[in-house]
């Protein structure tokens, strides 16, 4: 769409313009005799009062060519017999010395500034010999101009450069922040470390020890309390190990890679909930290939929390995990038969975990109660083209 060139004038210089046309129009229709002229109105002061504002809209744009068209105007009206600059012309030139001085370096725009007072003070423009109190009023006047100019690119500047600062500070503040969190992170890291593994490690100690026991007081063999036991040491035992997967992860640096699981440890997984009732099995569909690790990290936490809301909610019953391979997409479906709320998940921060790991590759998550009894966990996640598990190990 093509746009006004009015749109890309400022506001000010559009306001500016239209000042000094109204302005000439003004003393076209009611003081042009005082400044020579043969009567009043002066119809063609109109049209010379339209080109000096159109010259002032564009004024930033191209300051060097609007300053020469400027004092070429003010040649041509001496050039009708006038002596005296009206108000509106003489305005308009300051504001072009003005727009010299703010809108090009010293380098630049000195020289013409200098030169266009030269060639006010030397009569060229009016064709007369100027006394000496004049090309003093007329240096100041248009050096003043220029001086404001400079003035208030100086100003511009600093505060460009003010803010570069300001910009530069804030960056630093941030990068000192970062530093301060992974300080912090560090710090947490060792505290989880010292505190809450030491804490499973003891659980895990004492469940050995009860189970050893138990056994050695019972002479038919282990019972049934045996086996939870041994699940409650397995189960430790893999917390720690989770617990101390997680810490490197909080202590090692972002772009360092850290061997997490997949969905390749889902069997692990399966038997360390066996103890708890739920029997699970697992079908593979597809080929398998090979996944990106945080994609295949997904995807097996995904399983996780559903098998933990399986073993919470679900009690001693069926579940089923699927994991099939599909030409574009990996589905996960997580199944049981076990008895549950109907509300069961529908708020909880396990349904949202897995949500956000399943959106975050750009897939989808749906879960909810079968209708035949159950609950049902399904999410669909996106995969490149990978090569064959096998393909790639060779």
């Amino acid at each position: 769409m093509r746009v006004s060139p009015l749109r890309s004038v400022p506001r000010v210089d559009l306001l500016i313009g239209l000042a000094i046309m109204a302005l000439g129009t003004l003393e076209a229709f009611t003081v042009a005799e005082s400044y020579g002229a043969a009567e009043t109105p002066e119809l063609w002061w109109v049209g010379q009062a339209v080109v000096t504002g159109v010259l002032v809209w564009y004024r930033r744009r191209s300051p060097v060519t609007v300053f020469i068209l400027m004092i070429l105007a003010q040649y041509m009206w001496h050039r009708q017999g006038y002596e005296q600059c009206p108000v509106w012309q003489l305005a308009a030139l300051l504001i072009v010395f003005h727009t010299i001085g703010a809108h090009l370096p010293v380098r630049h725009g000195g020289p013409w500034g200098l030169a266009g007072i030269l060639i006010f003070d030397s009569g060229a423009v009016d064709h007369r010999f100027l006394p000496f109190e004049e090309v003093i009023f007329l240096t100041v006047m248009f050096g003043s101009a220029y001086a404001t100019g400079l003035a208030l690119r100086g100003y511009l500047l600093r505060a460009h450069r003010m803010a570069d600062r300001a910009a530069r500070l804030e960056m630093e503040r941030e990068r000192r922040a970062a530093e301060a969190v992974a300080a912090e992170r560090n710090r947490i890291a060792r505290e989880l470390h010292d505190v809450v593994a030491h804490s499973v490690s003891m659980m895990v100690m004492q469940a050995g020890a009860l189970r050893r026991r138990m056994a050695v007081a019972r002479e038919d063999g282990p019972g049934p309390e045996a086996a939870i036991l041994s699940g409650i040491e397995q189960a430790g035992r893999d917390a720690v190990e989770e617990l101390r997967i997680m810490l490197g992860a909080l202590r090692m640096p972002q772009d360092e890679a850290l061997p997490q699981p997949g969905l390749d440890m889902v069997p692990n997984l399966i038997a360390t909930v066996a103890s708890s009732g739920l029997r699970v099995t697992l079908e593979t569909e597809g080929d398998p290939v090979r996944l990106a690790p945080g994609l295949d990290l997904s995807a097996y936490r995904i399983v996780q929390e559903a098998l933990t809301n399986a073993v919470k909610y679900a009690g001693e019953a069926d579940a089923r995990i699927v994991v099939a391979y599909r030409p574009d997409r990996l589905d996960l479906e997580i199944a049981d038969n076990g008895g549950r709320a109907a509300t069961a998940l529908s708020t909880g921060n396990g349904l949202i975990g897995m949500r956000e790991r399943a959106e975050l590759f750009g897939g989808r998550l749906e879960a909810g109660p079968r209708p035949e009894g159950g609950f049902r966990v399904h999410a669909t996640l996106p995969i490149a083209q990978a090569a064959p598990m096998s393909e790639a190990a060779s």
